[in-house]
Protein backbone atom coordinates (compact mmCIF):
# COMPACT_ATOMS: atom_id res chain seq x y z
CA UNK A 1 0.00 0.00 0.00
CA UNK A 2 1.09 3.59 -0.80
CA UNK A 3 1.91 5.76 1.63
CA UNK A 4 1.02 9.58 1.78
CA UNK A 5 0.78 12.41 3.78
CA UNK A 6 -2.73 11.93 4.99
CA UNK A 7 -1.86 8.35 6.21
CA UNK A 8 1.38 9.57 8.03
CA UNK A 9 -0.33 12.26 10.02
CA UNK A 10 0.82 15.23 8.75
CA UNK A 11 -1.25 17.92 9.11
CA UNK A 12 -2.63 20.23 6.26
CA UNK A 13 -0.73 23.31 8.00
CA UNK A 14 2.89 22.07 8.37
CA UNK A 15 6.87 23.62 8.20
CA UNK A 16 9.61 21.01 7.29
CA UNK A 17 11.62 23.28 9.27
CA UNK A 18 9.21 23.34 12.09
CA UNK A 19 9.40 19.54 12.07
CA UNK A 20 13.05 18.98 11.71
CA UNK A 21 14.16 21.25 14.39
CA UNK A 22 12.17 23.22 16.60
CA UNK A 23 10.04 19.73 17.10
CA UNK A 24 13.05 18.63 19.17
CA UNK A 25 13.10 21.62 21.26
CA UNK A 26 9.59 21.40 22.29
CA UNK A 27 10.57 17.94 23.09
CA UNK A 28 12.81 18.56 25.56
CA UNK A 29 16.25 17.77 23.40
CA UNK A 30 17.50 21.13 23.35
CA UNK A 31 20.81 19.95 24.87
CA UNK A 32 21.22 17.08 22.42
CA UNK A 33 24.11 17.36 19.94
CA UNK A 34 22.55 17.41 16.42
CA UNK A 35 25.73 17.80 14.40
CA UNK A 36 29.29 17.29 15.12
CA UNK A 37 31.71 18.85 12.26
CA UNK A 38 35.04 19.31 13.25
CA UNK A 39 35.92 20.08 16.64
CA UNK A 40 32.26 22.03 16.93
CA UNK A 41 29.56 20.10 18.57
CA UNK A 42 26.13 21.78 18.07
CA UNK A 43 22.95 20.91 20.40
CA UNK A 44 19.61 21.01 18.50
CA UNK A 45 18.84 24.28 20.56
CA UNK A 46 21.30 25.89 19.11
CA UNK A 47 20.47 24.75 15.50
CA UNK A 48 17.10 26.10 16.50
CA UNK A 49 18.51 29.31 17.51
CA UNK A 50 21.05 29.94 14.38
CA UNK A 51 17.98 28.31 12.03
CA UNK A 52 15.52 31.06 13.12
CA UNK A 53 18.21 33.66 13.31
CA UNK A 54 19.11 33.01 9.74
CA UNK A 55 15.30 33.08 8.40
CA UNK A 56 14.89 36.86 10.61
CA UNK A 57 17.92 38.19 8.24
CA UNK A 58 16.49 36.83 4.84
CA UNK A 59 13.07 37.91 5.71
CA UNK A 60 13.38 40.95 7.45
CA UNK A 61 16.96 42.20 6.29
CA UNK A 62 16.93 40.81 2.39
CA UNK A 63 13.18 40.96 1.78
CA UNK A 64 13.10 37.23 0.87
CA UNK A 65 9.46 36.59 0.39
CA UNK A 66 7.77 33.10 0.56
CA UNK A 67 8.56 30.91 -2.51
CA UNK A 68 11.39 33.07 -3.32
CA UNK A 69 14.32 30.95 -3.81
CA UNK A 70 18.28 30.78 -2.12
CA UNK A 71 20.92 29.39 -3.56
CA UNK A 72 22.99 27.41 -1.95
CA UNK A 73 26.82 26.88 -2.70
CA UNK A 74 28.43 25.51 0.24
CA UNK A 75 30.15 21.95 1.83
CA UNK A 76 28.98 19.71 4.36
CA UNK A 77 28.87 22.11 7.72
CA UNK A 78 26.24 23.45 10.55
CA UNK A 79 25.78 26.54 7.95
CA UNK A 80 24.40 24.27 5.27
CA UNK A 81 21.76 23.60 7.80
CA UNK A 82 21.13 26.97 9.18
CA UNK A 83 20.70 28.16 5.53
CA UNK A 84 18.11 24.98 4.23
CA UNK A 85 16.23 25.18 6.95
CA UNK A 86 16.57 29.11 7.71
CA UNK A 87 15.26 29.04 4.10
CA UNK A 88 12.23 27.14 4.88
CA UNK A 89 11.33 28.79 8.09
CA UNK A 90 10.06 31.68 6.32
CA UNK A 91 8.29 29.74 3.43
CA UNK A 92 11.38 30.15 1.12
CA UNK A 93 12.62 27.55 -1.00
CA UNK A 94 16.86 26.45 -0.38
CA UNK A 95 18.39 25.14 -3.63
CA UNK A 96 21.36 23.21 -2.71
CA UNK A 97 23.79 23.33 -5.73
CA UNK A 98 26.39 20.91 -6.45
CA UNK A 99 29.84 22.07 -5.07
CA UNK A 100 31.62 20.37 -7.91
CA UNK A 101 29.63 22.40 -10.98
CA UNK A 102 31.50 24.53 -13.17
CA UNK A 103 31.00 28.36 -13.40
CA UNK A 104 28.64 28.25 -16.49
CA UNK A 105 26.87 25.52 -14.28
CA UNK A 106 25.75 27.91 -11.63
CA UNK A 107 25.15 30.95 -14.45
CA UNK A 108 22.59 28.41 -15.54
CA UNK A 109 20.98 27.64 -12.27
CA UNK A 110 20.42 31.31 -11.37
CA UNK A 111 18.65 32.37 -14.31
CA UNK A 112 16.74 29.29 -14.45
CA UNK A 113 16.09 29.57 -10.71
CA UNK A 114 15.52 34.00 -10.55
CA UNK A 115 17.03 33.12 -7.49
CA UNK A 116 18.33 36.54 -5.62
CA UNK A 117 20.23 35.40 -2.52
CA UNK A 118 23.52 33.07 -2.69
CA UNK A 119 24.98 31.99 0.39
CA UNK A 120 28.64 30.41 -0.41
CA UNK A 121 31.47 28.98 1.17
CA UNK A 122 35.01 31.22 0.85
CA UNK A 123 36.42 28.65 -0.70
CA UNK A 124 33.97 28.26 -3.45
CA UNK A 125 33.63 31.95 -3.70
CA UNK A 126 36.07 32.64 -6.51
CA UNK A 127 33.69 30.10 -8.84
CA UNK A 128 31.02 32.98 -8.82
CA UNK A 129 33.57 35.29 -9.34
CA UNK A 130 34.48 34.18 -12.59
CA UNK A 131 30.75 34.70 -13.41
CA UNK A 132 29.41 37.03 -15.73
CA UNK A 133 28.61 40.73 -14.50
CA UNK A 134 24.81 40.27 -16.00
CA UNK A 135 24.69 37.28 -13.89
CA UNK A 136 26.14 38.31 -11.09
CA UNK A 137 23.86 41.34 -11.16
CA UNK A 138 20.97 39.21 -10.54
CA UNK A 139 22.15 38.07 -7.47
CA UNK A 140 20.78 41.00 -4.93
CA UNK A 141 23.33 39.58 -1.63
CA UNK A 142 25.72 37.02 -1.74
CA UNK A 143 26.68 35.87 1.64
CA UNK A 144 30.15 34.59 2.46
CA UNK A 145 30.28 31.74 5.33
CA UNK A 146 32.35 32.10 8.13
CA UNK A 147 32.85 35.93 9.89
CA UNK A 148 29.94 37.27 7.35
CA UNK A 149 27.52 34.50 8.24
CA UNK A 150 27.80 34.63 11.71
CA UNK A 151 27.68 38.22 11.96
CA UNK A 152 24.42 38.60 10.32
CA UNK A 153 23.03 35.36 12.59
CA UNK A 154 24.22 37.00 16.03
CA UNK A 155 21.71 40.24 14.37
CA UNK A 156 19.03 37.83 13.44
CA UNK A 157 15.58 37.67 15.63
CA UNK A 158 15.55 34.74 17.75
CA UNK A 159 11.77 34.51 17.95
CA UNK A 160 10.58 34.45 14.14
CA UNK A 161 7.83 32.54 14.39
CA UNK A 162 8.00 29.30 11.33
CA UNK A 163 5.56 30.42 8.24
CA UNK A 164 1.93 28.47 8.41
CA UNK A 165 3.24 26.70 4.88
CA UNK A 166 0.85 23.96 3.62
CA UNK A 167 2.35 20.53 3.51
CA UNK A 168 2.27 20.17 -0.32
CA UNK A 169 3.86 23.63 -0.69
CA UNK A 170 7.00 23.78 -2.19
CA UNK A 171 9.97 23.24 0.56
CA UNK A 172 13.08 22.88 -1.93
CA UNK A 173 14.94 22.22 -4.98
CA UNK A 174 16.87 19.36 -6.20
CA UNK A 175 18.75 19.65 -9.36
CA UNK A 176 19.38 16.27 -10.53
CA UNK A 177 22.89 14.75 -11.53
CA UNK A 178 21.86 13.89 -14.89
CA UNK A 179 24.59 12.63 -17.24
CA UNK A 180 23.71 14.26 -20.38
CA UNK A 181 21.94 17.73 -20.94
CA UNK A 182 21.37 20.66 -18.73
CA UNK A 183 20.57 19.84 -14.79
CA UNK A 184 16.45 19.51 -14.12
CA UNK A 185 15.69 21.30 -10.97
CA UNK A 186 13.10 18.31 -9.12
CA UNK A 187 10.40 20.54 -6.88
CA UNK A 188 10.29 19.19 -3.51
CA UNK A 189 7.42 19.55 -0.98
CA UNK A 190 7.03 19.96 2.62
CA UNK A 191 6.02 16.66 3.42
CA UNK A 192 8.52 14.88 1.25
CA UNK A 193 11.06 14.67 3.50
CA UNK A 194 9.16 13.26 6.38
CA UNK A 195 7.67 10.56 3.88
CA UNK A 196 11.65 9.44 3.40
CA UNK A 197 12.70 9.61 6.79
CA UNK A 198 9.65 7.71 7.86
CA UNK A 199 9.99 5.17 5.16
CA UNK A 200 13.25 4.68 4.45
CA UNK A 201 15.20 6.24 8.04
CA UNK A 202 12.93 4.29 10.30
CA UNK A 203 11.11 1.88 8.07
CA UNK A 204 14.16 0.08 6.52
CA UNK A 205 17.18 1.43 9.03
CA UNK A 206 15.47 1.69 12.12
CA UNK A 207 17.26 4.47 12.82
CA UNK A 208 16.66 5.97 16.52
CA UNK A 209 17.88 9.04 19.04
CA UNK A 210 20.73 6.86 19.72
CA UNK A 211 22.22 6.55 16.24
CA UNK A 212 25.11 8.60 14.84
CA UNK A 213 25.23 9.13 11.25
CA UNK A 214 28.05 9.49 8.64
CA UNK A 215 27.20 10.21 5.09
CA UNK A 216 30.42 10.30 1.80
CA UNK A 217 27.43 11.30 -0.01
CA UNK A 218 27.21 15.32 0.58
CA UNK A 219 24.02 17.05 1.64
CA UNK A 220 23.34 18.36 -2.18
CA UNK A 221 22.90 15.00 -3.23
CA UNK A 222 19.28 13.70 -2.13
CA UNK A 223 20.78 10.53 -1.06
CA UNK A 224 23.15 12.86 0.97
CA UNK A 225 20.30 14.84 2.21
CA UNK A 226 18.35 11.89 3.74
CA UNK A 227 21.57 9.97 5.29
CA UNK A 228 22.92 12.93 6.80
CA UNK A 229 19.87 15.15 7.39
CA UNK A 230 16.64 14.46 7.50
CA UNK A 231 16.71 10.85 8.65
CA UNK A 232 18.94 12.26 11.51
CA UNK A 233 16.76 14.67 12.45
CA UNK A 234 14.05 13.24 11.97
CA UNK A 235 14.53 11.60 15.19
CA UNK A 236 16.73 13.90 17.21
CA UNK A 237 20.00 11.56 16.42
CA UNK A 238 23.58 12.95 16.00
CA UNK A 239 24.86 13.56 12.23
CA UNK A 240 28.49 14.03 11.46
CA UNK A 241 29.13 16.44 8.84
CA UNK A 242 32.92 16.17 6.68
CA UNK A 243 33.31 19.38 4.33
CA UNK A 244 36.11 18.34 2.70
CA UNK A 245 36.13 16.11 -0.38
CA UNK A 246 36.54 12.34 1.19
CA UNK A 247 39.23 10.37 0.39
CA UNK A 248 39.52 6.93 1.73
CA UNK A 249 41.98 8.57 4.37
CA UNK A 250 39.75 11.02 5.61
CA UNK A 251 36.88 8.36 5.86
CA UNK A 252 38.47 6.20 7.78
CA UNK A 253 39.81 8.70 10.33
CA UNK A 254 36.66 10.25 10.18
CA UNK A 255 34.52 6.96 11.61
CA UNK A 256 37.77 6.34 13.82
CA UNK A 257 37.03 9.69 15.63
CA UNK A 258 33.55 10.09 15.64
CA UNK A 259 32.57 6.17 16.15
CA UNK A 260 29.10 6.59 13.88
CA UNK A 261 26.30 3.99 13.91
CA UNK A 262 25.15 4.28 10.45
CA UNK A 263 27.46 4.30 7.41
CA UNK A 264 26.61 5.36 3.81
CA UNK A 265 28.22 5.71 0.79
CA UNK A 266 28.27 5.07 -3.05
CA UNK A 267 29.68 1.16 -4.70
CA UNK A 268 32.84 3.71 -5.90
CA UNK A 269 33.20 5.08 -2.27
CA UNK A 270 33.54 0.97 -0.85
CA UNK A 271 35.80 0.25 -3.60
CA UNK A 272 37.86 3.39 -3.04
CA UNK A 273 37.84 2.00 0.76
CA UNK A 274 38.76 -1.53 -0.20
CA UNK A 275 41.31 -0.64 -2.31
CA UNK A 276 43.65 1.71 1.16
CA UNK A 277 44.90 -0.58 3.57
CA UNK A 278 46.40 0.72 7.03
CA UNK A 279 50.66 1.19 6.79
CA UNK A 280 51.69 -2.29 8.54
CA UNK A 281 53.43 0.19 11.09
CA UNK A 282 50.75 2.20 12.70
CA UNK A 283 47.69 0.75 15.11
CA UNK A 284 50.65 -2.81 15.28
CA UNK A 285 48.95 -3.39 11.87
CA UNK A 286 45.37 -3.70 12.90
CA UNK A 287 43.35 -2.76 9.94
CA UNK A 288 40.80 0.06 10.20
CA UNK A 289 38.25 0.07 13.22
CA UNK A 290 34.65 0.16 11.58
CA UNK A 291 33.32 -1.60 14.34
CA UNK A 292 31.00 1.47 15.50
CA UNK A 293 29.16 1.03 12.72
CA UNK A 294 26.06 -1.29 12.81
CA UNK A 295 24.82 -1.03 9.47
CA UNK A 296 26.55 0.65 6.17
CA UNK A 297 24.29 1.77 2.85
CA UNK A 298 24.98 1.76 -0.63
CA UNK A 299 23.05 3.73 -3.61
CA UNK A 300 23.41 5.73 -6.60
CA UNK A 301 24.35 2.82 -8.89
CA UNK A 302 24.43 -1.07 -8.41
CA UNK A 303 26.51 -2.56 -5.61
CA UNK A 304 28.76 -5.20 -7.45
CA UNK A 305 27.73 -8.63 -5.05
CA UNK A 306 31.97 -8.96 -5.32
CA UNK A 307 32.09 -5.56 -3.45
CA UNK A 308 29.48 -6.37 -0.96
CA UNK A 309 31.24 -9.79 -0.41
CA UNK A 310 34.97 -8.15 -0.04
CA UNK A 311 33.47 -5.48 2.20
CA UNK A 312 31.50 -7.78 4.80
CA UNK A 313 34.14 -10.06 4.92
CA UNK A 314 36.86 -7.32 5.89
CA UNK A 315 34.74 -5.55 8.26
CA UNK A 316 32.04 -7.74 9.42
CA UNK A 317 29.48 -4.89 8.17
CA UNK A 318 27.30 -5.50 6.17
CA UNK A 319 25.64 -2.79 3.11
CA UNK A 320 22.33 -2.66 2.10
CA UNK A 321 22.26 -1.48 -1.76
CA UNK A 322 19.07 -0.03 -3.04
CA UNK A 323 17.93 2.64 -6.19
CA UNK A 324 16.89 6.09 -5.20
CA UNK A 325 16.44 9.48 -7.37
CA UNK A 326 16.81 13.21 -6.80
CA UNK A 327 12.71 13.04 -8.25
CA UNK A 328 11.63 10.48 -5.35
CA UNK A 329 14.06 12.01 -2.88
CA UNK A 330 15.54 8.97 -1.22
CA UNK A 331 15.68 5.34 -1.74
CA UNK A 332 12.21 3.52 -2.77
CA UNK A 333 13.78 -0.47 -3.26
CA UNK A 334 16.21 -1.78 -0.84
CA UNK A 335 17.73 -4.71 0.80
CA UNK A 336 16.97 -4.85 4.26
CA UNK A 337 18.87 -6.22 7.36
CA UNK A 338 19.20 -9.42 7.64
CA UNK A 339 17.60 -10.18 4.12
CA UNK A 340 20.55 -8.95 1.95
CA UNK A 341 20.27 -10.60 -1.53
CA UNK A 342 23.93 -9.03 -2.67
CA UNK A 343 24.07 -7.91 -6.25
CA UNK A 344 20.70 -6.85 -6.47
CA UNK A 345 18.77 -3.53 -5.07
CA UNK A 346 16.62 -5.46 -3.00
CA UNK A 347 12.48 -5.18 -2.38
CA UNK A 348 10.47 -2.32 -2.50
CA UNK A 349 10.30 -0.23 0.43
CA UNK A 350 6.94 -0.43 2.58
CA UNK A 351 5.22 2.41 1.16
CA UNK A 352 5.94 2.67 -1.93
CA UNK A 353 4.86 0.83 -5.13
CA UNK A 354 6.63 -0.68 -8.50
CA UNK A 355 6.02 -2.06 -11.29
CA UNK A 356 8.43 -3.02 -14.31
CA UNK A 357 6.29 -2.28 -18.03
CA UNK A 358 7.68 -3.24 -21.71
CA UNK A 359 7.73 -0.32 -23.98
CA UNK A 360 3.98 -0.46 -24.93
CA UNK A 361 3.54 -0.01 -21.02
CA UNK A 362 2.54 -3.73 -20.59
CA UNK A 363 3.97 -5.72 -17.38
CA UNK A 364 6.65 -7.80 -18.34
CA UNK A 365 6.52 -11.76 -17.01
CA UNK A 366 9.22 -12.08 -14.00
CA UNK A 367 12.67 -12.51 -15.19
CA UNK A 368 12.33 -10.38 -17.75
CA UNK A 369 13.90 -6.58 -18.13
CA UNK A 370 11.65 -4.23 -18.40
CA UNK A 371 11.11 -0.28 -17.51
CA UNK A 372 10.87 0.59 -13.65
CA UNK A 373 8.21 2.62 -12.65
CA UNK A 374 7.92 3.91 -9.26
CA UNK A 375 5.07 5.46 -7.01
CA UNK A 376 5.31 6.84 -4.00
CA UNK A 377 4.37 10.04 -2.05
CA UNK A 378 7.65 11.70 -1.56
CA UNK A 379 7.59 12.10 -5.64
CA UNK A 380 8.55 15.99 -6.72
CA UNK A 381 5.70 17.84 -8.02
CA UNK A 382 7.81 18.23 -10.75
CA UNK A 383 10.73 19.43 -13.06
CA UNK A 384 10.62 23.67 -12.73
CA UNK A 385 10.28 25.08 -16.38
CA UNK A 386 10.54 21.87 -17.68
CA UNK A 387 6.84 21.22 -18.65
CA UNK A 388 7.51 18.96 -21.23
CA UNK A 389 9.75 17.02 -19.68
CA UNK A 390 7.56 16.65 -16.67
CA UNK A 391 4.68 14.94 -18.83
CA UNK A 392 7.36 12.49 -20.25
CA UNK A 393 8.68 11.62 -17.02
CA UNK A 394 5.83 11.84 -14.25
CA UNK A 395 1.83 10.14 -15.20
CA UNK A 396 -0.91 10.23 -12.32
CA UNK A 397 1.19 8.61 -9.62
CA UNK A 398 3.15 6.87 -11.27
CA UNK A 399 7.20 8.52 -12.18
CA UNK A 400 9.27 6.51 -15.34
CA UNK A 401 13.05 6.03 -13.72
CA UNK A 402 14.63 5.66 -16.51
CA UNK A 403 16.24 2.31 -15.55
CA UNK A 404 15.53 -0.99 -16.44
CA UNK A 405 15.29 -4.01 -14.31
CA UNK A 406 14.36 -7.45 -13.37
CA UNK A 407 12.19 -8.63 -10.48
CA UNK A 408 12.75 -12.04 -9.16
CA UNK A 409 10.06 -14.51 -7.95
CA UNK A 410 10.63 -13.68 -3.98
CA UNK A 411 10.15 -10.05 -5.25
CA UNK A 412 14.06 -8.76 -5.60
CA UNK A 413 14.99 -6.31 -7.73
CA UNK A 414 18.03 -6.56 -10.24
CA UNK A 415 19.69 -3.60 -12.23
CA UNK A 416 19.66 -4.19 -15.73
CA UNK A 417 21.43 -0.96 -16.80
CA UNK A 418 19.54 2.30 -18.10
CA UNK A 419 17.17 3.05 -20.24
CA UNK A 420 19.74 4.42 -23.14
CA UNK A 421 22.80 2.43 -21.79
CA UNK A 422 21.44 -1.29 -23.00
CA UNK A 423 23.14 -2.96 -25.92
CA UNK A 424 21.62 -5.48 -28.27
CA UNK A 425 23.99 -8.05 -29.00
CA UNK A 426 22.78 -10.42 -32.06
CA UNK A 427 19.27 -9.36 -31.12
CA UNK A 428 19.45 -9.84 -27.24
CA UNK A 429 20.11 -7.26 -24.71
CA UNK A 430 23.38 -6.78 -22.90
CA UNK A 431 22.73 -5.28 -19.39
CA UNK A 432 26.60 -3.49 -19.30
CA UNK A 433 26.19 -3.61 -15.52
CA UNK A 434 26.03 -7.71 -15.45
CA UNK A 435 29.16 -7.25 -17.54
CA UNK A 436 31.04 -4.74 -15.43
CA UNK A 437 29.87 -6.86 -12.14
CA UNK A 438 31.18 -9.82 -13.42
CA UNK A 439 34.75 -7.80 -14.99
CA UNK A 440 34.81 -6.68 -11.11
CA UNK A 441 35.07 -10.27 -10.12
CA UNK A 442 38.46 -10.15 -11.34
CA UNK A 443 41.37 -9.68 -8.86
CA UNK A 444 43.05 -7.23 -11.14
CA UNK A 445 40.40 -4.91 -11.50
CA UNK A 446 39.03 -1.90 -9.21
CA UNK A 447 36.32 -0.69 -11.72
CA UNK A 448 35.20 -0.43 -14.89
CA UNK A 449 32.73 0.81 -17.58
CA UNK A 450 31.02 -1.45 -20.57
CA UNK A 451 29.39 0.67 -23.40
CA UNK A 452 28.47 -0.46 -27.28
CA UNK A 453 30.55 0.12 -29.80
CA UNK A 454 30.26 -0.95 -33.56
CA UNK A 455 32.50 -3.86 -34.95
CA UNK A 456 33.83 -4.00 -38.43
CA UNK A 457 29.68 -4.70 -40.31
CA UNK A 458 28.35 -2.12 -37.94
CA UNK A 459 27.19 -4.37 -35.42
CA UNK A 460 27.11 -3.17 -31.57
CA UNK A 461 29.30 -5.13 -29.09
CA UNK A 462 30.74 -4.30 -26.02
CA UNK A 463 33.68 -2.88 -25.14
CA UNK A 464 35.09 -2.49 -21.42
CA UNK A 465 37.05 0.07 -20.03
CA UNK A 466 39.05 -0.83 -17.21
CA UNK A 467 41.07 0.51 -14.12
CA UNK A 468 42.94 -1.59 -12.61
CA UNK A 469 44.52 -1.59 -9.03
CA UNK A 470 47.80 -0.17 -8.03
CA UNK A 471 50.52 -2.05 -8.91
CA UNK A 472 49.07 -3.64 -11.45
CA UNK A 473 49.87 -3.71 -14.88
CA UNK A 474 48.32 -3.13 -18.21
CA UNK A 475 48.96 -5.51 -21.18
CA UNK A 476 47.16 -7.24 -23.84
CA UNK A 477 47.78 -10.77 -22.14
CA UNK A 478 45.69 -8.99 -19.55
CA UNK A 479 43.37 -7.45 -21.75
CA UNK A 480 42.64 -11.40 -23.29
CA UNK A 481 42.71 -12.68 -19.59
CA UNK A 482 39.67 -10.59 -18.45
CA UNK A 483 37.94 -11.45 -21.65
CA UNK A 484 38.05 -14.75 -20.74
CA UNK A 485 37.36 -14.11 -17.14
CA UNK A 486 33.83 -12.87 -18.61
CA UNK A 487 33.24 -15.82 -21.05
CA UNK A 488 33.62 -18.18 -18.02
CA UNK A 489 30.69 -16.67 -15.98
CA UNK A 490 28.52 -15.09 -18.73
CA UNK A 491 27.08 -15.95 -21.94
CA UNK A 492 29.55 -15.57 -24.80
CA UNK A 493 27.38 -12.83 -26.36
CA UNK A 494 28.29 -10.66 -23.50
CA UNK A 495 32.00 -11.18 -23.22
CA UNK A 496 34.13 -7.35 -24.11
CA UNK A 497 35.40 -7.93 -27.54
CA UNK A 498 37.36 -4.72 -26.59
CA UNK A 499 39.48 -4.41 -23.64
CA UNK A 500 40.89 -0.94 -22.80
CA UNK A 501 43.12 0.50 -19.49
CA UNK A 502 42.27 4.10 -18.22
CA UNK A 503 43.64 5.53 -15.29
CA UNK A 504 40.26 6.59 -14.19
CA UNK A 505 36.48 6.67 -15.08
CA UNK A 506 34.70 9.98 -16.12
CA UNK A 507 31.89 10.10 -13.26
CA UNK A 508 29.36 12.42 -11.91
CA UNK A 509 29.66 14.22 -9.08
CA UNK A 510 27.77 11.82 -7.31
CA UNK A 511 29.87 8.97 -8.08
CA UNK A 512 28.15 7.56 -11.07
CA UNK A 513 30.12 6.41 -14.28
CA UNK A 514 29.28 8.32 -17.52
CA UNK A 515 28.77 6.34 -20.15
CA UNK A 516 27.75 8.73 -22.34
CA UNK A 517 31.54 10.06 -21.86
CA UNK A 518 32.91 6.67 -22.23
CA UNK A 519 31.02 6.09 -25.24
CA UNK A 520 32.99 9.57 -26.82
CA UNK A 521 35.83 7.83 -26.28
CA UNK A 522 34.78 4.70 -28.69
CA UNK A 523 34.19 7.08 -31.68
CA UNK A 524 37.41 8.98 -31.52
Amino acid sequence: MVVNADTLGIPVAFNAAAYFVDRHVREGRAAKIAIECGSERISYGQVCECVTRFASVLKDRFGVRREERVLLLLPDGPEFVYAFFGSIRIGAVPVPLNTLWKPADYEYAIHDSGASVLVVGPELLPLVDQMTPETRARLRHVVTTGPELNALIAEGDPSLEAEATHRDGPAFWLYSSGSTGRPKACVHLQHDMVVCAELFGKGILGITERDRTFSVAKLFFAYGLGNALSFPFSVGATTILMPDRPTAESVYATIERYRPTLFSSVPTGYGMMLAHTRDASAAHGRDFDLSSVRLAVSAGEALPAALYDRFKQRFGVDVIDGIGSTEALHMFISNRPGAIRPGSSGQVVNGYDARLLDDEGLIVPEGEIGNLWICGDSVCAGYWNQHEKTKDTIEGHWIRTGDKYTRDGDGYFWFAGRSDDMLKVGGLWVSPVEVENALVGHAAVLECGVVGREDHDGLVKPQAFVVLKAGVASSNQLASELQQFVRERLAEYKRPRWVEFLPELPKTATGKIQRFRLREKVTL
